[in-house]
């Protein structure tokens, strides 16, 4: 008896051991931020007139490292940013860097969870070239409980913002 209670403390201290090193990995990106984030608002004109709009960003995994996301955000006097592409997983976040060859000159976002913020970056206004004059990603993100499952994955896959993305992803990335 005396043995097998020595077991007891040594199994609950590997277990323990265990849980620190998940809860120390990073979060796998590509699943953790998978969903649709929006948020309906009241805009407006430069002349005060109001109308609704809806910000709405898409990430949907493309494999075990890589997401597509599709940024769709709403200024005053209707300007707008758009942005779709292929991010790569890299630590918590998803990084993307337009190609070299990209419609969008030197454009690079990350998307990663602040908080209760999926918080976009992208770094300076490397992607301004995306956006209306009124527009820009600083500060820019969605609310975390904004988050739901996509119901339209079939027409979202068959859109063609999803499908030039994932061309270009691939032209820059021949390997895959």
């Amino acid at each position: 008896m005396a043995g097998q209670a020595g077991l007891i403390p040594r199994a609950a201290a590997l277990a323990a051991g265990a849980l620190a090193l998940v809860a120390a990995a990073p979060l796998d990106p590509v699943q953790a931020l998978a969903g649709r984030y929006s948020t309906h608002f009241e805009n407006a004109t430069v002349d005060g007139d109001k109308y609704w709009s809806d910000d709405v960003v898409e990430i949907v995994p493309v494999d075990a490292r890589h997401a597509y996301f599709n940024l769709n955000l709403h200024f005053a006097n209707g300007h707008s940013c758009g942005l779709s592409g292929v991010a790569q997983a890299q630590g918590d976040t998803l990084d993307y860097v337009a190609p070299a060859r990209s419609r969008i000159a030197a454009c690079h976002m990350t998307l990663s969870r602040q908080g209760r913020w999926l918080h976009l970056d992208d770094h300076d206004g490397t992607c301004q070239s995306t956006c209306g004059s009124r527009g820009g990603y600083g500060g820019e993100g969605q609310p975390w409980k904004s988050k739901r499952p996509i119901t339209y994955m079939k027409l979202l896959k068959a859109s063609s913002d999803y499908r030039e993305a994932l061309e270009e992803w691939r032209k820059a990335s021949p390997l895959r």
